[in-house]
């Protein structure tokens, strides 16, 4: 096989009513991707209180209005937030095309600088699919999950893509069997660095050219190689915390992750970036992810609700904000308790 780069260089104050519990599979929504867990077997589940602080500094002055967008988690069947607070009542949104809730604000005359804090308790199991239970696929309706199937901005599905996915798959029957050589073809040619320019932007290309990145852009790669097979295949981001269980600490990065579609089954989940810097757990990354992680937003090219001013996001964790209608820089903190 070539080398990556030769071959793709042309290229509301509010409270959430929940159990504690991540939710029962109750009529898939296809612009997620739900976990069904009647293809997960038992695994760990943590349980863990966060505080999220959006900054918004050097705010011109005299703003009018500043618009304000956060993220903000939800349940799923393998996530339940509950205790979901904020330090400013918000506005409570959800996007139309991926389902992402949003919490939004119009502030009046900000001065140079406003802080919002949002903090809730999240529960997440382990997930552990159960491969066997996948060899036989079934049948989506067509055209669902479309939206995982197609270009992004910087997901690129062309040509060179398409012959760079069919002979990684060569051979390979099934979507699993698929998913599994794109995902090994990934973990072996990319290289987890972030020392060089470009890295983090979730780019195909720049995976392609570059050879290395940091998780955004081995997940872009993957989603690019399935989607050229016709696999079904999403990105979600978020926090991630240390492996170990502590106390009271404070960070301040993100990870992301994949996932594939097995028609008619399940949405599977892959860790590829966790994969090359735990050799270790490859087999588990490939249809496993751990507990250690809060889901805040899905998919690429986000278009807030209320709709922004400037273009789409390229993903959406940080808060997003625009003063008299022009984006201005934001930040966020977060600190993590450990609960069991």
């Amino acid at each position: 096989m070539k080398r990556l780069g030769a071959i793709c260089a042309g290229l509301a104050l509010a409270s959430c009513a929940s159990s504690g519990r991540p939710q029962p599979m109750q009529g898939d929504d296809d612009r997620q991707q739900t976990v069904n867990l009647a293809y997960v077997r038992p695994g760990d589940r943590r349980t863990f209180a966060i505080e999220y602080v959006g900054r918004v500094s050097a705010i011109p002055a005299g703003t009018k209005t500043l618009r304000i967008w956060m993220p903000v988690p939800q349940d799923t069947t393998v996530q339940s937030i509950r205790d979901l607070r904020f330090s400013r009542k918000p506005r409570l949104a959800t996007e139309p095309r991926y389902g992402n809730r949003i919490a939004y604000w119009e502030i009046a005359e900000p001065g140079e600088s406003v802080e919002i804090s949002m903090s809730f308790t999240c529960s997440r199991i382990e997930i552990l699919t159960d491969l066997a239970l996948l060899r036989q696929e079934g049948q989506d309706p067509p055209g669902r999950y479309s939206i995982f199937k197609h270009a992004d901005t910087l997901v690129v599905v062309d040509e060179e893509i398409r012959r760079l996915s069919d002979e990684i798959t060569r051979g390979r029957n099934g979507t699993v069997e698929k998913a599994r050589a794109i995902y090994e073809y990934v973990v072996s040619r990319m290289s987890y660095d972030k020392n060089h320019a470009g890295w983090g932007t979730g780019s195909t290309r720049h995976a392609c050219e570059a050879g290395k990145g940091n998780c955004t852009d081995f997940h872009a790669l993957f989603n690019s190689l399935c989607r050229a097979q016709g696999i079904a295949s999403g990105f979600e981001i978020g926090l991630y915390l240390p492996y170990e269980r502590r106390r009271d600490e404070k960070l301040g990065g993100y990870h992301c992750w994949a996932f594939f579609r097995v028609p008619g089954k399940t949405w599977v989940p892959v860790d590829c970036s966790e994969a090359k810097r735990n050799p270790d757990r490859l087999e588990f990354f490939f249809g496993g992810h751990t507990s250690n992680r809060v889901t805040l937003s899905t998919g690429r090219d986000i278009v807030l609700e209320p709709r922004q001013e400037g273009a789409p996001l390229n993903y959406f964790l940080n808060p997003d904000a625009e003063a008299d209608g022009k984006p201005v820089k934001t930040e966020k903190a977060w600190s993590y308790r450990d609960l069991d």
